[in-house]
């Protein structure tokens, strides 16, 4: 649909409020609009045209917003780079996409440079640097660019909908560019429209990293819409808070870890601010116990809603506030544009109540990753799509999420999905974090052990937590030992990386399973 949402946003409702920061910068939508254009002109004037990419890495920020409605107008792709990436990473991804330009925030700069050896053909890029005063050398500045005159002509409209090219941390080897050609599904946002109860008058809390999926999909939604988005740079359970009260914030994506750091703030700190505002919370990336779904409703009301999905395949099921604690161990139904299958090894469609793994065909399955049509195919079966997680429906069409497929356990034949029994961990009262995984076992081949972080101050020991399991699962779900850490790898989304935990106890077998 060739639709500039945003510039008409800008003649209909010049002054409504598009973008505040956690700093007290606004946006009108006029005056974004007005910078995307600046910006695109900018990135024509440098040789980025429809079908190029851009890599950038900023925390968030406004200038982020305008970047990507440049790069829309103009039919550019997006490639959002995670923050946390260094060095040869950050050349990988931009060798891999082939980004003509590459923008970068003050506090990465840095890290990018150290990169800039590895990039192929480093003097054929262009480098933006975002951020006040003169950069480094051989980086332009972005406000600089801003302010010089337009050298190249902007399309006459910009398309609704971007191209991007989200990467996703692959479980083994290189991170793989998953493209979306661009253009926006009405009857998909509709039916998102109808169930978020989305409107003009939303105000949305940015809080998680808009470089991944959700954060940057619900955030960029809200332009769509005509509201008002509040960015958060970098998370804070407290400052959330604190902005969810003072803009009477009305809507926020976030994943599981971010909603229990908010809980697990002391409670005179949650309760000093008011949350009255809020209609709809959404959560989702990774899994949400039951325990942590009942503490969420009871702090924000029965506002709570839960999605599965992938950055590959978009919006899959959907479980609202009726049915979240009614079915705690769910994330919900398919949606209306979505079908589901789920099969056995062999491709063949399982009965209610056995596991399988999810396939999923909808307008919101992506379109490839990028140079790697062997990756895509191995996934793809009939048009549905898979990323390897195994789900059972239960007799009300309810999909429940058993576990990736890559961290199912087999031990001693049968399979065991590490899901189920951190949700019971979850609900311990000394556990803050845990997760569960395979280890090496010279007899079963694998066998269960759990890795516990406890809160601040509470002791449990090993024998303890195997027999709390052990009351409310099958016994051979009881894990047969318990290691305690400080932290966890997680990324910036939340999602525990849990190749790291398992790396360790296999290198030290000498093998992979």
């Amino acid at each position: 649909m060739n639709l500039d949402i945003l510039a008409i946003h800008a003649a209909q409702s010049p002054e409504r409020t598009a973008l505040v920061d956690d700093a007290g910068r606004r946006r009108s939508y006029s005056e974004l609009n007005a910078r995307a254009d600046a910006v695109a002109g900018a990135l024509a004037g440098l040789g980025l045209a429809a079908g190029d990419r851009c890599a950038h890495i900023h925390y968030n920020c406004i200038e982020g917003f305008e970047t990507g409605h440049a790069l829309r107008k103009l039919g550019a792709v997006s490639v959002p780079m995670n923050t946390r990436l260094r060095g040869a990473e950050i050349a990988y991804l931009i060798n891999d996409s082939g980004a003509r330009v590459v923008v970068a925030g003050p506090e990465f700069l840095d890290a990018v440079d150290e990169a800039r050896p590895n990039v192929e053909d480093e003097g054929g890029r262009q480098w933006v640097a975002l951020g006040d005063g003169a950069p480094p050398p051989g980086w332009r500045s972005y406000e600089a660019l801003l302010a010089a005159p337009a050298v190249a002509e902007l399309p006459d409209s910009g398309v609704m909908g971007a191209p991007t090219m989200i990467y996703t941390a692959g479980t083994t080897g290189n991170p793989k560019g998953a493209f979306r050609g661009g253009g926006v599904d009405v009857g998909a946002v509709s039916e998102w429209m109808a169930a978020f109860q989305f409107s003009s008058e939303d105000v949305h809390l940015l809080a998680g990293p808009s470089y991944h999926s959700a954060p940057g999909v619900f955030s960029g939604l809200q332009q769509l819409f005509g509201a008002t988005t509040v960015v958060l740079r970098r998370f804070d359970p407290e400052r959330a808070l604190q902005l969810i009260a003072e803009h009477r914030v009305t809507t926020t994506f976030m994943a599981p870890i971010l909603v229990k750091r908010i809980l697990d703030l002391p409670p005179e700190v949650r309760e000093a601010h008011d949350v009255s505002s809020m209609r709809c919370v959404i959560v989702a990336a990774a899994p949400f116990p039951g325990d942590l779904k009942r503490r969420a409703v009871d702090f924000f009301g029965p506002h709570v809603f839960e999605f599965y999905g992938a950055t590959e395949t978009g919006l899959v099921t959907l479980i609202t506030p009726e049915d979240l604690l009614r079915k705690p161990d769910s994330c919900g139904r398919a949606l209306a544009s979505v079908e589901i299958r789920l099969l056995d090894d062999d491709g063949n469609e399982v009965p209610d109540g056995q596991p399988g793994e999810l396939w999923t065909r909808s307008p919101g399955v992506f379109t490839a990753y990028y140079n790697k049509p062997e990756a895509t195919a191995r996934n793809l079966r009939d048009g549905f799509f898979t990323v390897g997680d195994v789900a059972w429906r239960d007799q009300e069409g309810f999909i429940h999420i058993c576990d990736r497929k890559v961290d199912m356990v087999i031990s001693g034949g049968v399979n065991i999905y590490p899901a189920e029994i951190e949700a019971v961990l979850h609900a311990h009262p000394a556990i803050e974090d845990c997760a569960v995984i395979g280890v090496p076992d010279s007899e079963w081949g694998e066998s269960l052990k759990a890795v516990v972080k406890l809160h601040h101050g509470a002791t449990t020991g090993a024998d303890e937590l195997i027999e709390f399991v052990g009351a409310r699962l099958a016994a051979y779900k009881r894990p047969r030992s318990v290691d305690f850490v400080d932290e966890f790898p997680r990324d910036s989304a939340g999602k525990l990386l849990k190749r790291l935990l398992r790396d360790r106890y296999w290198t030290e077998a000498g093998r992979q399973v």
